[in-house]
């Protein structure tokens, strides 16, 4: 999710060295490859990449671990229009509370609790964040008490961390999400709705291997269309 005054891009970061394409479970390879997705829990377009990887792990042999990025330290100094500015406040909340809950209770408590506020925030259209971190706390079997969290930026130096991971790897011209995986980092893919099965596999083959393309950057086309949440 980039900001409103900036064209929308997937752009990618190519590293040296080329990944190799992961093939379907049925090859039996045994290799696992290792992803990590940054997302903001408030980004739809995030919540859409974040689906399909979800697909993809069911048909190519990757692990994802998921952090979190901040569009609130993306966009800190930016000249923004009022409405924006206000949503960058309110986010700070629920990428405060993935880190409070991951310092809590560890890493496995991150992507249910995601899954947890992005159902509301995003299929939902919930716009009240305190409520939807309380259902979602409840939801995975997190003290209510966590929810303070979400006002207090003590937890702010550990999200500027893990954001700085991710972005360091892209740069600061893109927006989330970041994936990284097997030597090469990429923004995106941005894509609506989100393909399931072994088109969600062959999205996610052809991805790597342009992004592990040397050279390679971008590929873009004017978005016609907004997150189907399907």
């Amino acid at each position: 999710m980039t900001p409103p005054a900036q064209k929308t891009a997937q752009k990618t970061a190519a590293q040296k060295t080329a990944p190799k394409t992961t093939t379907s479970k049925a090859a039996g390879r045994g290799r696992r490859e290792k992803a990590e997705l940054w997302f903001d829990p408030v980004c739809p377009w995030a919540w859409m990449t974040s689906r399909w990887l979800m697909e993809v792990e069911k048909v190519r042999d990757v692990d994802v671990t998921w952090s979190v990025m901040s569009l609130s330290v993306l966009n800190s100094g930016r000249d923004l229009p009022a409405s924006y500015r206000e949503l960058m406040e309110k986010a700070w909340g629920p990428v405060r509370i993935i880190i409070a809950a991951s310092e809590a209770r560890g890493q496995q408590v991150v992507k249910p609790l995601y899954d947890a506020m992005g159902t509301r925030i995003h299929p939902g259209g919930r716009k009240d964040y305190d409520e939807v971190i309380a259902e979602s706390l409840e939801e995975v079997g997190l003290p209510a008490t966590l929810a303070k969290a979400a006002h207090q930026k003590k937890y702010d130096a550990a999200v500027r961390r893990s954001h700085k991971r991710g972005i360091s790897l892209v740069g600061e011209d893109v927006g989330t999400p970041v994936i990284s995986v097997a030597g090469t980092a990429f923004f995106g893919p941005v894509m609506t709705p989100a393909p399931k099965g072994e088109a969600a596999g062959r999205l996610w083959d052809g991805t790597l291997l342009v992004a592990g393309t040397p050279g390679f950057y971008e590929i873009k086309r004017t978005r016609t269309q907004g997150p189907v949440f399907d």
